[in-house]
C-alpha cells in the first residue's frame, strides 16, 4: 500500500506543475476542471483512509497526509496563479474548509498541516485582488470579478462569520498544553514574536492572519460579535481558574489584532485606566498568562487610540513588568509593548524622562539574563530605540550598557544578526553621545574595520550598519586620528563594489575631508580622485550631481592640495596639456554660465572668472569679451540696494547673518561645527564681487601695461562695456 501511496503522491505532483503552468487558462480545459472538482472528493476520501491507517503504522499515515496536503496545494495553487480560473472553485472551497476547520463534524478527521491548508485557502479567497470589485461595486468591468464577490458575499452570512469569528477565537486562539509546556521549559522561545511568513506553515499565525482578513472585509457584522465577547469576559478571573484565564487571554488576543478596525467601537483610554491596570497588578501563577496578553494588547492599541495624557502611567504599568522577579515571556514582551510605546508617531521624550533611568536599568538585566540570540537581538534593538528617540538625554545612564556591548560582541562571533543589533545599537549610542563617544574609538574602529571590510565574509550583514556607524563617528570626533585614519583603505573596494551605499560612502568621504582637509587629501586624494572618473561612465545624473560635490567639497576644504589632484586628472584623461584644457573648460563655461541659476554658484563662477583676469594666461585673456560679459551679469544678479539706496553684494555675511541656515539650528555635532565654519569662510560670503572685480583689473592693467589693456578693451563690444562701467571705473 505504501508503494501505491508514493506513485499516487507523484501522481499528484505532475498534474499540479501540469495544471498552473500548462494552461494559460485551466478553466477552458475540461480536463482540468474534471480534476479540480476531483480534488475536493479524493481530500474527502484521504481523510477518511487517514483516520483508518493509524492503526497500520506511522509511514502510511505519513505518506496519506502528504497526498492530503498535495491535494490542497494543487486548490492553492491555481488560485494563485489563475484566480479567474478558480472562481467556479470559490464555493466548493469553501464549503470543504468551513465544513473540516468550524463544524464539530469535520473535526475528527483533522491534523494541523491540513488545518492551515484549509484556512490559508479561505484568506487567499478572502484576500484575492481580483475577486474585489470597485468600491461602486456596479461599476466593476471584470464580470468574473463581480461573480467571485457575489459567491464570497452570498457564502459568508451574517450566521456563518459568526461562527467562524467564534470558533476562531474561543477555540483556535486558546493556548494549549503544548504551549504553557513550552512556556514553562522555554519562555524565550514561547515568547519569540513569529513574522514573515510564519502564517503559511504555523497554526496559530495562520489563524490570526486568517482572522484579520475576516475581520477587515466583515467588520460592521464582526465587531457586535467580538464587543460581545469582550463584555463577557470583561470581569476579572479567579487566578486559580485556568480556563477563564485562557478565553480571556484569547478574547484579548482578537482585540489586539483588530484593533485598527475597532477604532469606533472601543474607549481604550478607559478599558485601560481601570481593568487592563487592576489586571496587571493580579499576581498569582496562571495570571502571568494575563499580564503577558494585557501588557501586548496595549502595545497593539498605543499607535491606535491611546490619549497622550495616559502615556506616563503607560510606562508606569509597564516597569513592573520588566523587573527581574517577574516571568520571561512577560518581561520580553513588556519590552516589546515599550519600544512601540517609544516608537510612536506622538511619543514625547519629556513624559518619558521620568521613566527613562528605570526602563534603561531593567531593560540592561533583561539583555544580560537573555540566553538566546534572538532574545538579546529584540531586547538590543528596544535599547536602540529608546537611545534613539532620547537622543542626549540617554548620556547618565548609557555607562553599563557601554561597558557590556564589546563583550557581547566578542561573544556573538558566530550570529550575525546579533552583530547587526550591535552595530545598529552602537550607530545610536555615538549619536547620542556625540563627541564624548571619541572615548570608544578603541572598541569602535575595529568594529567598523570588520563591517566594511569587504574580505570579510560578514561584510555581507554588517556593511549598511557598519558604514553608518563609520559616519557617526567621523561625525563626532574633533580630531583625526591614526587608526581613523587608516579606515579609509576598506573605501576605495566599496566603490566598485555596490551603488546601494555610495550615498553613504560619499558622505563618509566628505566627513573626512572636513576632519583633516590636507592630511586626508595628501594620502588619499588622488584614490578618490580616480575612484570619481572611473565611477562617472557608468553612472546616471543624480550619480554625476552626487560626484561633483564632493570633488567641490575638496576644493573648498583644500584648495591647494584638491586644485592640483582635479586639474592633473582631467589633463591625464582628456591627453591634452593643462593649457588646452583650460581652453576647453573656459569655452564651456562661458558659454553654459548664463543657465545657472542659483545665485551662490553665479557668484561663486563670477569670482572665479575675475581671478583668472591676472593669472597670465592666453586662454583667457583671448576670451577676454566673454569673461567681462559673464562677471558683469553675475554683478547684476548680486548686487540689491540697501536702505539707504546704497549697492550692496547681497552674499556677503554680516556679524548677525548665517549662510544658508535658520537661526535656531542647534549644530550638535563636531562636523556641523564644521560645515559651518566651511560655509562661514566661503569665498561667496566673504569677497565682495564688485569689489574684487575692481581690484583685478587694475592688477591686469598693471601686469600688461596701459597700451596692451587698451586692445583688451577695444575687444569689447559696447553694451557689454557700458555694463562694466555700472561696477567698476575704467
Amino acid at each position: 500500500m505504501g508503494a501505491t501511496l508514493e506513485k499516487a503522491l507523484l501522481a499528484l505532483r505532475i498534474l499540479r506543475k501540469l495544471t498552473v503552468h500548462g494552461f494559460k487558462k485551466p478553466h477552458e480545459s475540461a480536463d482540468t476542471l474534471h480534476f479540480l472538482n476531483m480534488v475536493f472528493d479524493r481530500a474527502k476520501t484521504m481523510l477518511e483512509c487517514r483516520k483508518s491507517l493509524r492503526i497500520r503504522g506511522p509511514n502510511l499515515v505519513e505518506l496519506c497526509e502528504k497526498s492530503i496536503i498535495h491535494l490542497t496545494k494543487v486548490l492553492l495553487a491555481v488560485l494563485e496563479h489563475h484566480p479567474f480560473s478558480y472562481v467556479d472553485m470559490i464555493q466548493p472551497s469553501l464549503e470543504f474548509s468551513v465544513f473540516y476547520v468550524f463544524t464539530p463534524t469535520g473535526e475528527s478527521l483533522l491534523f494541523e498541516r491540513f488545518i492551515i491548508q484549509c484556512l490559508n485557502l479561505i484568506k487567499g479567497i478572502l484576500l484575492c485582488a481580483e475577486y474585489k470589485p470597485a468600491k461602486v461595486v456596479e461599476e466593476t468591468k471584470e464580470l468574473g470579478t463581480l461573480r467571485a464577490h457575489e459567491i464570497k458575499m452570498a457564502f459568508f452570512t451574517a450566521d456563518t462569520l459568526t461562527e467562524i469569528c467564534r470558533k476562531l477565537v474561543t477555540h483556535y486562539f486558546l493556548l494549549t498544553y503544548d504551549d504553557l509546556e513550552l512556556w514553562d521549559s522555554d519562555p524565550e522561545s514561547f515568547a519569540t514574536d513569529e513574522g514573515g511568513e510564519s502564517w503559511k506553515y504555523s497554526l496559530r499565525p495562520c489563524t490570526e492572519s486568517l482572522f484579520l482578513a475576516l475581520f477587515h472585509e466583515f467588520r460592521v457584522t464582526l465587531s457586535p460579535v467580538l464587543l460581545e465577547m469582550i463584555q463577557s469576559n470583561h470581569a476579572l478571573v479567579s487566578p486559580s481558574d485556568l480556563n477563564a484565564i485562557l478565553r480571556k487571554d484569547a478574547v484579548y488576543n482578537a482585540v489586539g489584532l483588530a484593533a485598527f478596525d475597532l477604532y469606533d467601537e472601543v474607549n481604550f483610554d478607559q478599558w485601560f485606566s481601570t481593568t487592563l491596570t487592576q489586571e496587571l497588578k493580579m499576581k498569582g501563577g496562571n495570571y502571568r498568562v494575563i499580564r503577558r496578553r494585557v501588557a501586548w494588547l496595549i502595545g497593539q492599541w498605543t499607535g491606535v487610540k491611546l490619549s497622550s495624557e495616559l502615556r506616563p502611567a503607560l510606562y508606569a504599568v509597564t516597569l513592573p513588568l520588566l523587573q527581574g522577579d517577574e516571568d520571561m515571556a512577560v518581561r520580553l514582551t513588556a519590552s516589546n509593548t515599550l519600544k512601540l510605546a517609544v516608537d510612536d508617531f506622538e511619543f514625547n521624550t519629556d513624559q518619558f524622562l521620568p521613566f527613562l533611568e528605570p526602563s534603561f536599568a531593567l531593560l540592561f538585566a533583561l539583555l544580560k539574563e537573555a540566553h538566546e540570540c534572538d532574545t538579546k537581538m529584540h531586547v538590543l534593538y528596544v535599547l536602540s530605540f529608546i537611545v534613539e528617540r532620547v537622543g542626549f538625554a540617554i548620556r547618565p545612564y548609557s555607562g553599563s550598557l557601554i561597558q557590556y556591548l564589546p563583550l557581547l560582541w566578542e561573544e556573538s562571533a558566530e550570529h550575525n544578526m546579533l552583530r547587526c543589533a550591535i552595530v545598529s545599537t552602537l550607530v545610536h549610542l555615538v549619536k547620542a553621545l556625540g563627541a564624548v563617544s571619541e572615548s570608544l574609538s578603541p572598541f569602535l574602529l575595529p568594529v567598523i574595520q570588520l563591517s566594511t571590510d569587504v574580505q570579510q565574509a560578514c561584510h555581507v550583514y554588517l556593511l549598511e550598519d557598519g558604514l553608518e556607524l563609520w559616519l557617526a563617528v567621523l561625525e563626532n570626533s574633533s580630531s583625526m586620528s591614526h587608526d581613523l585614519l587608516q579606515l579609509f583603505r576598506n573605501m576605495p573596494p566599496l566603490l566598485e563594489y555596490s551603488s546601494e551605499n555610495l550615498r553613504t560612502c560619499f558622505y563618509i568621504i566628505q566627513a573626512n575631508i572636513l576632519l583633516s582637509p590636507e592630511e586626508f587629501l595628501n594620502v588619499y586624494g588622488e584614490v578618490i580622485v580616480r575612484s570619481c572618473n572611473d565611477m562617472l561612465s557608468d553612472m546616471r545624473s543624480e550619480g554625476i550631481v552626487m560626484t561633483m560635490r564632493l570633488v567641490e567639497m575638496c576644493l573648498r576644504a583644500a584648495p591647494n592640495v584638491a586644485t592640483e589632484l582635479v586639474i592633473l586628472k582631467v589633463a591625464q584623461g582628456l591627453g591634452e596639456t593643462q593649457e588646452i584644457v583650460l581652453n576647453k573648460i573656459l569655452d564651456v563655461w562661458l558659454d553654459k554660465m548664463a543657465l545657472v541659476t542659483q545665485l551662490e554658484r553665479r557668484k561663486l563662477l563670477g569670482l572665479a572668472l575675475a581671478s583668472l583676469l591676472t593669472a597670465q594666461s592666453s586662454a583667457v585673456l583671448e576670451r577676454f569679451c566673454g569673461v567681462l560679459l559673464n562677471v558683469t551679469e553675475a554683478l547684476n544678479d548680486v548686487m540689491k540696494t540697501d536702505d539707504m539706496g546704497i549697492q550692496i553684494d547681497s552674499l556677503l555675511l554680516t556679524e548677525h547673518s548665517s549662510p544658508g541656515q535658520d537661526d535656531d539650528v542647534d549644530y550638535e555635532t563636531e562636523h556641523d561645527h564644521r560645515r559651518k565654519q566651511l560655509a562661514v569662510s566661503d569665498p561667496v560670503h566673504t569677497i565682495a564681487l564688485r569689489d574684487y572685480f575692481q581690484a583685478q583689473m587694475l592688477e591686469l592693467q598693471n601686469q600688461v601695461g596701459a597700451a596692451q589693456f587698451e586692445q583688451l578693451m577695444q575687444t569689447v563690444d559696447i553694451e557689454t562695456l557700458e555694463q562694466v562701467r555700472e561696477y567698476v571705473v575704467l
